[in-house]
């Protein structure tokens, strides 16, 4: 055999033992795709409902001076925290001692005429009953007497005002709070008309007040009426920050008329406020909420609730609704239409379309076809459900996709 022939049957060889090689290495065609489910079950959790809220002093004093003088002396730390009682302002005194004065001099003026008087009248009644007596004297003595006593209560009431006068130069806190800057400073002269000179705002408790729809409100009201109403819900909040606030508070008002423009209802709590650990008060930040401040209110249930929950990943959505597919007997992939309850990113709380314990597909929803088998195994460990929030995903949240269903089943 000539050496070229021998070359070309060599490589035809080789040819098909490469070919016969790569032709067994090729898979056989696939079976059902492989899904991962989880089973429907009831389980506790805490109804959850949020809202924007703000925060709020709950005593707001401004001061004001109740007389004219000249701001005398300032005696507080601006920020800081006062408490009842304490002295802030002096005005100027020595105009409003002497006023006290010369109306204590009036009172006693008075007293002294009408000792004399009351001597007078018991003479003249005592002279009565002999000749030398007059009723005209008597009467004359009973008109003087009750004159002084007339005037010694006028000026006991100009004794009290000037008194009061007096202790308006003193301006004291009168509840406990942080105070304000200074609007005054020492030197001017302040008057009823000058104006607020600080102001002071409660720090513990604080409100936290935050509108709701009047239809949130009404199944608010639904769900909670039979539970013990206000004393049924707790509040929570989220700072600015995404911290949950350590302190819960409580519902104490909600507000006896709609909103007009807005067709809502306002909603308030009282929340501690007490100082951070290792912080005096009147420190910059020693407090957690400021007034004003804006925060989410977290309304929670106090008692737990049982219901039947998925994870949210295994929900679709299509114009109809809301489905989930389901594995039957026969590991088939059927659709279920679902209604959901208070639910989470993360826990969706079926209120309608499913049965406990029936199989759920979570995982591998995108080779999922209605009808079609499929090779069911655990899903991925859910994560566990807290509290409810919402009977729908939050604005902008993505929900899984997928093929939506010829029929639902």
């Amino acid at each position: 055999m000539r050496p070229e022939r021998f070359g070309l049957v060599v490589h035809g060889v080789l040819l098909f033992a490469c070919l016969s090689t790569g032709a067994a290495a090729q898979p056989a065609p696939g079976g059902p795709p492989a899904v991962g489910v989880v089973r429907a079950e009831r389980q506790q959790v805490t109804e959850s409902d949020e809202f924007i809220g703000r925060i709020q002093a709950v005593s707001r004093v401004a001061l004001v001076a109740r007389v004219s003088a000249f701001l005398d002396k300032r005696l507080f730390v601006e920020g800081a925290e006062v408490k009842k009682g304490d002295l802030l302002y002096v005005l100027e005194q020595p105009p409003f001692q002497a006023q006290v004065n010369a109306a204590k001099a009036s009172v006693e003026q008075f007293e002294a005429q009408h000792r004399n008087a009351e001597l007078a009248l018991q003479r003249a009644q005592a002279l009565l009953s002999t000749p030398a007596g007059q009723q005209s004297n008597v009467d004359a003595a009973l008109a003087s007497e009750r004159g002084f006593a007339a005037q010694i209560a006028g000026a006991q009431a100009q004794l009290q005002t000037a008194q009061i006068n007096l202790a308006y130069t003193e301006i004291r806190a009168p509840i406990d709070g942080k105070i304000s800057a200074t609007q005054v400073t020492e030197g001017n002269v302040v008057s009823p008309t000058s104006g607020t000179l600080a102001t002071i705002v409660s720090q513990d408790p604080m409100y936290v007040l935050f509108p709701i729809a009047l239809r949130a409100g009404l199944d608010l009201r639904a769900r909670y009426a039979r539970k013990g109403g206000y004393s049924a819900v707790l509040i929570k909040l989220r700072l600015p920050d995404g911290r949950i606030y350590g302190q819960e508070g409580n519902l104490d008002y909600v507000s006896p008329t709609v909103a007009e423009n807005t067709d809502t209802v306002t909603l308030r709590g009282v929340v501690p406020n007490p100082l951070l650990p290792g912080m005096k008060a009147g420190q910059p930040g020693a407090r957690e909420l400021t007034d004003g401040e804006f925060v989410t209110v977290l309304l929670q249930g106090v008692q737990p609730i049982e219901v039947l929950a998925i994870p949210r990943a295994a929900v679709l959505s299509d114009q109809q609704g809301d489905y989930v597919y389901i594995v039957d007997n026969q590991n088939k992939a059927q659709v279920r239409r679902i209604q959901q309850g208070q639910s989470t990113p993360s826990i969706a709380v079926i209120t309608n379309g499913l049965k406990e314990s029936e199989l759920v597909i979570s995982e591998g929803l995108q080779r999922v076809r209605p009808g079609e088998a499929v090779s069911p195994a655990p899903a991925t460990p859910a994560p566990q459900v807290g509290t409810s929030s919402g009977a729908a995903p939050p604005s902008g949240e993505a929900r899984p996709s997928a093929e939506a269903p010829a029929a639902s089943q």
